[in-house]
């Protein structure tokens, strides 16, 4: 009982390092990007992006070292699944969202296609080295072409002018690289007390590291991106809250399931078959369901953030019922499958139809 105790403490402690970390090392990395001179912009579609995924980044090489390949690869598939149905959703009840149309023309459909190429090189059962370099590849050529188009579609020559600190003195380096050092130093003790406590309750309770990995351990290392988002919506910045969820799943493939792959070498990252066979499905439908929420009047209601935490819900709900509730987990998930899945479809079918037929009639006008 008292292991079991231990094991809950290093959980909840894990989690509050990995937010204190992550946020030391955004505020050092974005100090001393500033006295070095570097563009603000440049500043956002890097460092603080990096900030928010690195507790991601942090437990899953963790995991994986400690030979946890499910509790890596979950942590990465919960993760996305958590910043899209429930980030977002929150946000979304906080103030409705407003999506630019850069989301909806390059953004979420590059989400949307890494997430399908991430399913098919796991689906083999192993993510390979050669994948884990690939996604690198993607993730360099990817950071250069965002900061490319957005420097061409800004409208803000101060956003792109470098921001310089001046006369910075010792004490200002000085600052700027503790919280670097302490950041990095919180977040490998914060994950290495996740992983630790994560991985004795799954044992414990006798569920697979894998669904502590996609409830538990995902939502833990998600909570930056939540508070980030949520306090963008607070002041307004809904753009801000969007484009953190957005790249931040685009982060967790490209960065940290590269990472894991090519530490691991010639052997590669083992995936469990009920990942490839339910959860990366979800995280892609889940991406894909946002190209006609983002249509619906360029803009996220507080209804279809409802909707999207209601799902999520029901995604936790069909995690925890197996090991719950046995007896009615097939009622569940044929209650979800004939009844919640059409519904959704229907919707998204609407939706989509309704959103092209405003756009034909627009260009007819024109």
């Amino acid at each position: 009982m008292q292991s079991f105790l231990i094991s809950i403490i290093e959980l909840l402690a894990g989690i509050g390092l990995l937010f204190g970390g992550g946020e030391l090392f955004v505020q050092g990395s974005v100090s001393l990007a500033r006295i070095l001179g570097i563009p603000q912009l440049v500043i956002g579609l890097t460092i603080v992006s990096l900030g928010t995924s690195a507790p991601e980044l942090f437990v899953s090489l963790n995991s994986f070292i400690k030979g946890s390949d499910a509790l890596a690869v979950s942590n990465v598939v919960g993760s996305n699944i958590f910043n899209v149905l429930v980030v977002l959703g929150s946000s979304a009840l906080v103030l409705p969202l407003k999506v630019e149309s850069r989301l909806i023309r390059r953004d979420v459909p590059l989400l949307l296609a890494v997430s399908a190429a991430v399913w098919g090189m796991a689906s083999a059962g192993t993510i390979t080295w050669q994948s884990g370099l690939a996604l690198l590849i993607a993730l360099l050529i990817n950071t250069a072409w965002e900061i490319r188009t957005v420097k061409e579609d800004s409208q803000d020559d101060l956003g792109n002018k470098p921001l310089t600190v001046r006369n910075s003195s010792f004490n200002q380096w000085g600052f700027s690289i503790a919280f670097l050092v302490v950041g990095i130093l919180l977040l490998t003790l914060g994950s290495n007390l996740l992983v630790n406590g994560a991985t004795f309750l799954a044992i414990s309770l006798g569920i697979s590291e894998a669904v502590i990995g996609l409830t538990i351990v995902s939502a833990g290392t998600s909570m930056p991106e939540l508070i980030t988002s949520l306090v963008a919506s607070m002041k307004g910045r809904t753009d801000l809250a969007i484009g953190n969820v957005i790249g931040s799943s685009l982060l967790n493939q490209l960065l940290v399931l590269s990472s894991c792959a090519l530490f691991a070498g010639n052997k590669g990252i083992q995936v469990e078959q009920i990942l490839i066979q339910k959860d990366f499905p979800i995280m892609v439908l889940s991406t894909l369901a946002c190209l006609p929420i983002f249509w619906t009047k360029g803009e996220i209601s507080r209804l279809e953030g409802a909707s999207l935490l209601g799902i999520y819900f029901l995604y936790l709900t069909d995690q925890i019922l197996p090991h719950t509730f046995p007896d009615i987990v097939n009622n569940f998930r044929l209650l979800i499958i004939c009844v919640v899945l059409p519904v959704s479809m229907i919707l998204i079918t609407f939706k989509s139809i309704e959103y092209w037929a405003i756009k034909l009639k627009e260009r007819d006008i024109s």
